[in-house]
């Protein structure tokens, strides 16, 4: 490691540790120098001046919290001496100007993906089964067992086999310290479909009870799920006295093309009346689909049709400093060659609004987003929360201690290309370029609307480890520190932490990112999350989330 603190900006007033620094030790960086007055943990900053009750804190750039009595140059910043603050927002004429990357090495790649009728590319082939209402779960659990192993998509099961053989060992009397466990997992090899990358189940606990407004929305996530680019055909289950009506459904799902050309079966149990004529009904028409959607082969595609969500989780002091800024290279590579990227998380953008219109192509969409920001600040501020709660006691204790500080760290995922277009939850992508999404922090209502508006990959950064996967959008998992990706192998896909070791730059992390994205978009890698069949998904219900 070639320096043991950074200043992230030229405007900061605070440095960040790169190791851990003990009281008494004097650091010095560029022209200053500083004594510690105490420890400063790993990933954890210093204030480098000395700072009175209700000055600001300035991180990234920007205010990230306002000082709560007089703190001595040299002092940990914690949760006690600082509080989250940020600056005012409003829509003013910037014309900004981007630097856009060199994209001569990519230029001319491709990817081999699943290509549509409706001119979409998919990273993978999926069959889906998409329930009307919670009371359907058990029915799709049923389906499930039922067509996984048999055709060659279920995963062996090593806890199950651990424990059969703990059971084995009770019974002959041995020593159950001494049962090794067999720490491997492996996705089936005998797939009768070569084509068909899988059969995802969107298990939820909606379509009846709570608001209409919550059914109609909803029904409007199905739908995208229905026609995104990643699923090949659909099955419906419904039951048929729910909020969420069938024909309802249905038209939403065809309301997003002209002709709506994917394989769809419906199944009403109330219509069908036993049980066993619904599933053994939805299971034969299912396989027949199956043989539909396996005549459809992987073929070359420009990189402008992928579509990326970037995403952060479990978050670190490195977060903002390596994998987030690694992972915004990548999307503004992606932007300069033609393909959308997808910025979501809208609590994490809180303390950056400014920077953000000040990249937006038009007041419209500037509007838009004030408008969408406030009304969800304001909600959440009515329920006695707010943004500045964002931060879990993990991104804390690793950090990050006002939402300020953890939103413009966050909000690096972006890169810093214009913002073409500003999307409410389940709204397409429907412009080439930068794109927010307003959707929670909350990792799994993030990434399901993420994917509802059309993202096929998503980068999917973290520095304390989160296992979050989707069930038909490959989520790729980005370390960012060393320590992290060593410990969690088994969950994580691309480490960052040669950034922070001084081994790589920001633009060389960002093209290897690029560069395992094509792959993972060509099915010549799977990510960890895929091949757990790590497969989240929660509705966001639009009330208070963070």
């Amino acid at each position: 490691m070639k320096n043991c603190i950074l200043k992230i900006h030229p405007k900061d007033n605070v440095l960040v540790a790169l190791r851990d620094l003990k009281k008494g030790e004097i650091v010095f960086f560029q022209d200053g120098k500083y004594t510690l007055i105490e420890d400063i943990p790993v990933k954890h900053k210093f204030f480098v001046q000395d700072m009175q009750a209700g000055d600001s804190a300035i991180m990234y750039g920007v205010l990230v919290g306002k000082a709560q009595r007089f703190i001595p140059a040299g002092s940990l910043m914690t949760t006690d001496n600082l509080k989250h603050a940020a600056e005012p927002y409003q829509y003013r004429e910037s014309h900004y100007h981007w630097n856009a990357p060199d994209i001569t090495e990519f230029k001319n790649r491709t990817f081999n993906g699943y290509h549509r009728t409706d001119g979409s590319v998919g990273t993978a082939n999926y069959w889906l089964f998409i329930p009307t209402v919670f009371c359907e779960n058990r029915n799709l659990d049923i389906i499930k067992n039922a067509l996984e192993e048999t055709l060659g998509y279920a995963i062996s099961d090593k806890y199950k086999n651990f424990t059969q053989h703990l059971k084995q060992a009770y019974q002959n009397n041995e020593d159950l310290d001494k049962v090794i466990f067999n720490n491997i997992s492996s996705p089936s090899v005998n797939k009768l479909f070569k084509n068909v990358d899988g059969i995802k189940f969107l298990n939820h606990q909606g379509g009846c009870g709570g608001t209409r407004q919550d059914a109609a929305v909803l029904g409007k996530l199905l739908a995208a799920y229905a026609n995104h680019p990643n699923v090949g055909g659909i099955t419906v289950i419904s039951l048929g006295c729910q909020n969420l009506q069938l024909d309802e459904l249905l038209k939403n799902i065809k309301s997003y093309t002209q002709n709506f050309e994917k394989p769809l079966f419906v199944f009403e149990q109330q219509q069908l009346g036993n049980e066993n004529v619904l599933v053994t009904e939805a299971i034969r028409a299912t396989f027949k689909g199956l043989l539909q959607i396996n005549e459809i082969e992987r073929k070359p595609a420009p990189l402008s049709k992928l579509t990326l969500g970037v995403k952060c989780g479990g978050s670190d002091g490195f977060s903002g400093i390596s994998a987030n800024p690694a992972v915004g290279y990548c999307a503004d590579l992606l932007v300069a060659l033609g393909g959308k990227v997808l910025l979501a998380e809208f609590p994490e953008l809180c303390g950056v609004e400014q920077e953000l219109i000040d990249r937006m192509t038009n007041e419209d969409i500037a509007q838009k987003f004030i408008h969408l920001m406030k009304t969800y600040s304001n909600a959440a501020l009515q329920s006695g929360s707010g943004f500045h709660m964002n931060p879990s006691p993990g991104n804390i204790k690793d950090g990050l201690i006002t939402d300020a500080i953890k939103s413009a760290g966050a909000a690096k995922k972006g890169g810093t290309s214009p913002i073409v277009d500003v999307l409410d939850y389940t709204e397409q992508a429907v412009k080439p370029g930068l794109n927010l999404v307003c959707t929670p922090g909350n990792d799994v209502e993030a990434t399901t609307g993420k994917v509802a508006s059309g993202a096929n990959l998503i980068l999917f950064t973290t520095g304390l480890g989160t296992p979050t996967g989707n069930p038909v959008c490959p989520v790729i998992k980005v370390s960012s520190n060393s320590t992290l990706f060593e410990k969690m192998k088994d969950i994580i896909d691309i480490n960052t932490g040669p950034v922070i070791e001084g081994i790589l730059t920001i633009e060389e992390m960002g093209k290897q990112i690029l560069e395992y994205c094509i792959s993972a978009a060509s099915g010549e890698i799977i990510p960890k999350a895929v091949l757990l069949k790590q497969d989240d998904f929660i509705p966001w219900k639009r009330g208070v989330s963070l």
